[in-house]
């Protein structure tokens, strides 16, 4: 099992636009592309788990089925969580798209609270407002969306290493 890499800075300094634009660069768009393969990803996932789920109601007369609703709904928070709560701390969208979630005390990957605090507040947020909440990141310098903020992490480009 891998540790949690920790990256020791002084805080807020590394993840300064101004000290790093080379973290933030084109980080809105990464994010947005990284989240179209996530969605394809998650519709696949979630069509197999629909589909076996609905055999084995079958197999048991009915009686698995009411499981089907719940396990397609968790299949994307799981989905997102467990892999942002990872060590590489990314989906695998992210990960083609070269971005990464960061804590934004110390740069390591976020903690499992985290990862469920921003996973949840996005969901929330985009059903509430209908996506437009995600424009919050067009006001700020490090592209931070609310569920960003709420988590306290940010997304940066992974090809610059800290």
């Amino acid at each position: 099992m891998r540790e949690r890499e920790i990256i020791v800075l002084p805080p807020q300094s590394w993840s300064d636009p101004a000290r790093h634009p080379e973290l933030f660069d084109a980080i809105a768009i990464r994010r947005i592309l990284a989240y179209l393969v996530d969605i394809v990803l998650v519709m696949g996932i979630t069509a197999l788990v629909w589909m076996g789920l609905g055999i084995l109601g079958v197999l048991t007369l009915g009686l698995l089925l009411p499981l089907q609703a719940l396990a397609v709904a968790l299949v994307p928070l799981t989905y997102h969580i467990v892999l942002i709560a990872s060590p590489g701390a990314a989906t695998v969208g992210m990960r083609l798209a070269g971005i990464r979630v960061a804590d934004i005390a110390d740069g390591g990957p976020p903690s499992l609270a985290q990862a469920f605090i921003q996973i949840i507040a996005f969901f929330g947020s985009i059903a509430a407002t209908a996506s437009f909440i995600l424009l919050v990141a067009l006001f700020n310098p490090r592209r931070r969306t609310l569920h960003d903020f709420l988590a306290g992490t940010v997304v940066i480009n992974t090809q610059k290493r800290l």
